[in-house]
């Protein structure tokens, strides 16, 4: 068997409605224990079919082994008993776009051996965590006659499926760990194949391993090594080795379990036991009410506040009009670029387009003192951290700052975050954006777009690190991009479609409605409820949610006005 692949500062609280609950600290978060396995589900009828042609049965393999169901019982029918002995599916996944196989020279009666290839998009890690990659996948599959029936006797470890029996087959879900701060609740996608009736142990056996290991450089953990999740038991999700574990901690996780579960569609209220007794004291049951502070569902993020960017002007977008936002920045000229947190802070780029002075980076708050953080050539629009504790720039497209203010002396910091890129990735940084838990950052390089996790150093500095490439099918033509409420990515580009959603985890892209948008999109915005474009003609917006093929309208307000839109939040 023959087998190859080239790749290339606000505290969260929990509120209770039983009295003498704990709240949520501001220390560390959660870790997990033990791996996870995926709970049985009931096997579909599959198997070779009678007097199978040996390319047919092949393929049918491939779509067989995408169901994990008893150690991969169903693909294993099509091996024979000396190949299922020797293969090992375990490890990740690997996902094609599509399988090709192809007949070598060679064959003989009762013996035939398949070159099999496919163009890699991605893996799905130990516990479902989806990474897109990009190369090719070859292989050489031999089979043979079995008691007159074709059957493969030698194949590489490992399983290999088709992108659409991924999503036949796994569930993407969302699980719920908190940030270094424990005030957030950060988003976690994994692919999951699991019986209704069991997903919730399942979800449950995923918090208990812990993040993804692309995340764990941005998240912490403090349960003991003896924290184990024991089942479900008589109506509750119970748990062991917790006798260590604070009321803080104990509360965190109970939310992180109570959330995961929610969003999965598992109804509450949710008993939560550890070692015989409830999780939080004096909480028997629990709902999402109870950690309503935590919550990560967009539609309790709050609604934004719209401002605009237009002719070196900065405005707020009221109902049906537009009003200068106060202080110098309001009455400024040359602003072309800024960043709006929800308290009035501001992070912006003063100095006309292509002049031959140099660009000036300033911050400030509406009405109040402004503060020069230094000057370039060139910068990014700014990114605010959560909570406007620090905001980021690019610098003449490589250099990332990080400027943080001091709250005791109001004197500025600034300090160069390290990226570390993609082999052979070294274009300059167009757009620069931190998600809004500040886990995660977008840039656009050269046209492509990537992501990458935040690391938090020691000394409290910052690293980006995990940078994976995601919609390769566009690269070249992307202009802008920006985090969605959900976590998802709003993506603008040059192309016929010009207005893309990008899932977390990059495991797949949604061409937007685009029938009345003209070509480049160069910039977008997002809120709760409202999506926004600036195409080549004006600022256009369209409900988040709600009709398949929504008809994107001007801005009121704004109409006629080619403006870039700017959401605080």
């Amino acid at each position: 068997m023959r087998a190859s692949k080239t790749l290339t500062c606000l505290t969260v609280a929990a509120v209770w409605a039983t009295a003498g609950c704990a709240s949520l600290p501001t220390n560390s978060a959660p870790h997990v224990i033990r791996s996870f396995t995926p709970a049985e589900t009931e096997t579909q009828a599959a198997g070779p079919k009678k007097d199978q042609e040996p390319d047919l049965l092949l393929r049918d393999f491939y779509s067989a082994s995408a169901r994990p169901d008893s150690d991969y019982e169903a693909a294993r029918a099509y091996l024979t008993e000396g190949a299922s002995a020797a293969w090992d599916p375990s490890g990740q996944k690997l996902v094609v776009d599509s399988i090709g196989m192809t007949t070598l020279p060679g064959s003989s009666v009762g013996q035939r051996s398949y070159a099999v290839h496919g163009a890699v998009v991605g893996t799905v890690r130990q516990g479902g965590a989806y990474t897109p990659e990009r190369g090719t996948y070859e292989a050489t599959i031999d089979m043979e006659m079995v008691d007159g029936q074709w059957r493969i006797s030698s194949l590489p470890e490992g399983v290999v499926l088709e992108r659409t029996e991924l999503r036949n087959q796994y569930q993407p879900y969302n699980l719920y760990f908190f940030d270094e701060d424990d005030r957030e609740l950060v988003t976690d996608r994994r692919w999951v194949h699991s019986r209704r009736e069991m997903l919730a142990s399942d979800l449950i056996g995923l918090l208990m391993e812990g993040p993804s290991e692309r995340l764990r450089p941005a998240l912490t953990s403090s349960l003991p090594s003896s924290a184990s999740y024991t089942g479900e038991q008589e109506g509750a999700y119970t748990f062991a080795g917790f006798a260590g574990v604070s009321e803080d901690e104990r509360a965190r996780f109970a939310a992180q379990v109570v959330w995961t579960l929610a969003s999965a569609g598992v109804t509450g209220p949710y008993v939560l036991k550890a070692d015989g007794q409830p999780l939080v004291d004096g909480a028997s049951d629990l709902e999402t009410d109870d950690f309503i502070a935590a919550s990560p569902l967009v539609e309790t993020v709050g609604e934004t506040t719209l401002y605009a960017l237009s002719g070196g002007k900065v405005v707020r977008v009221e109902e049906r009009s537009t009003q200068p936002v106060e202080g110098t920045l309001g009455s400024a000229t040359d602003v072309s670029a800024v960043d709006i947190a929800g308290d009035g802070q501001w992070a912006a780029i003063f100095g006309k387009p292509g002049d031959a002075t140099e660009d000036v980076f300033r911050l400030g708050k509406f009405g109040g003192a402004e503060h020069e953080v230094m000057r370039a050539g060139t910068f990014t629009r700014p990114t605010f951290e959560p909570g406007a504790e620090a905001v980021w720039a690019v610098a003449d497209g490589k250099r990332i700052l990080r400027t943080v203010q001091s709250a005791a002396t109001g004197s500025l910091t600034t300090g160069e975050v390290k990226v570390e890129l993609p082999e052979g990735v070294d274009g300059n940084i167009s757009v620069l954006r931190l998600s809004r838990t500040g886990t995660r950052v977008v840039m656009v390089i050269g046209g492509r777009l990537y992501t990458g996790i935040v690391r938090r150093q020691a000394s409290g500095e910052r690293s980006i690190v995990n940078v994976y490439e995601y919609a390769q099918e566009l690269a070249g033509g992307i202009i802008s991009a920006e985090w969605r409420p959900d976590g998802s990515l709003l993506v603008g580009t040059t192309s016929t479609t010009p207005v893309m959603r990008v899932e977390q985890d990059g495991s797949s892209m949604t061409a937007m409605s685009s029938g009345n948008i003209s070509a480049p999109v160069v910039a977008v915005a997002a809120s709760p409820s409202t999506l926004y474009v600036t195409d080549a003609n004006a600022l256009l917006q369209v409900p988040a949610s709600g009709a398949d093929n929504p008809i994107w309208r001007e801005v009121p307000g704004l109409e006629s006005v080619r403006a870039l839109p700017i959401t605080s939040r």
